[in-house]
């Protein structure tokens, strides 16, 4: 008999056996349900959230095993924070502007404004005290949030009319939530928050004149070019930021530091890969749409992006002086978006800006 094989499952004390044998300490399965805000096998957003919760048992070997529920599955789409804090499911996926009703600072960690894209405010998650901001508010309510996807810039939208000045805005019955919402509140549109699941019917019905969703590639999948005949693929609303992946707090203090060493690894994981698919695919659905649907495409003009800028200042102004902590994350993004977003302007931006004029990328 090999010796070590022998010494490994006699459970001797050697320092070669404490190191063989600690695996099989691991061995015990965990289970972890997962609720989501985004339709199964839905492109894009639904599929990057299932394609997480599967990491997380490939990652574990199966010693972490999660059981997924799609929108509606469990708990409704917007029913998942409550779900998760409340300690009824371990964890969900989700956008965490749609719970700006719980806090209003919750609406930094999507996406703001006129505030930054996916890469610069990964770096301010990451590297710029984001998270521990993130912490502190999820904290409050029970939860423990990590990042695991985005969608980088997302599109402006579909309408069902030409958009060629502020006043056109006015009286506009728009799917849009969070800050984005307020902004084109303000500019006098009649705003409501709705899942991907429930657009394409109220678009249909009349219910809502014009929605915004993510881009070419998720919208292409929700059939939005039926519905509507404008599609805007310039946005202000949400320039970039993530999905939240969030835990119940006294679950995720429960686990062994390597099982949350795993979930954190899966997370940052999807985190780059959600928005590389979509950068993948949008310029080969935005064809799509334009070729096989007759889709037609336009930009806002400058007028209307003015209006938008000032009412998203105001927006900003006001969220910040929800509550001191709406002040204190507020104020760090902002803080955050001039560095990092200036940095990017003099470099990536102005680079981009070249390369398109010299090579003709429109």
């Amino acid at each position: 008999m090999d010796r070590r094989k022998f010494l490994s499952t006699a459970g001797i004390a050697t320092a070669g056996v404490t190191t063989l044998a600690a695996p099989a300490i691991a061995q015990s399965v965990r289970d972890m349900v997962i609720v989501s805000t985004y339709g199964r096998d839905f492109p894009g957003l639904g599929l990057s959230a299932q394609r997480l919760a599967d990491r997380i048992t490939q990652l574990s070997e199966g010693r972490i095993r999660t059981e997924y529920f799609a929108a509606g599955e469990r708990v409704g789409a917007f029913d998942v924070f409550d779900d998760v804090a409340g300690g009824n499911s371990h964890a969900y996926t989700s956008a965490d502007y749609f719970f700006t009703g719980k806090h209003a600072a919750f609406a930094f960690f999507t996406g703001v404004p006129f505030g930054m894209t996916s890469p610069e405010w990964n770096a301010w998650i990451n590297f710029g005290g984001g998270q521990e901001l993130w912490d502190d508010l999820s904290a409050d309510f029970g939860l423990k949030k990590l990042p695991c996807g985005g969608t980088g810039a997302q599109s402006g939208g579909w309408f069902n009319k030409e958009i060629n000045s502020p006043e056109d805005l006015r009286g506009l019955k728009m799917r849009i939530p969070g800050m984005g919402g307020n902004v084109m509140s303000k500019l006098g549109a009649s705003t409501v928050s709705l899942p991907g699941g429930q657009i394409y019917e109220n678009l249909v019905s009349g219910a809502i004149d014009a929605t915004e969703y993510v881009g070419p590639y998720n919208d292409y999948f929700l059939k939005l070019y039926e519905a509507a005949k404008y599609y805007y693929v310039d946005g202000m609303h949400e320039p970039g930021g993530g999905n939240a992946f969030g835990m119940n707090k006294t679950w995720w203090e429960g686990l062994s530091d390597w099982e949350q060493s795993v979930i954190t690894a899966a997370c940052q994981e999807e985190n780059g890969l959600g928005v590389q698919e979509v950068s993948a695919k949008n310029g080969e659905y935005l064809s799509r749409l334009v070729n096989e649907h007759g889709v037609q495409l336009r930009e806002f003009n400058e007028d209307v992006w003015d209006v938008f800028g000032e009412a998203a200042m105001e927006v900003n102004e006001e969220v910040r002086d929800h509550s001191a902590m709406a002040a204190k994350v507020g104020d760090a993004y902002n803080a955050a978006l001039r560095e990092i977003g200036g940095f990017r302007a003099k470099a990536e931006v102005a680079f981009s800006r070249q390369r398109n004029r010299v090579f003709d990328l429109g």
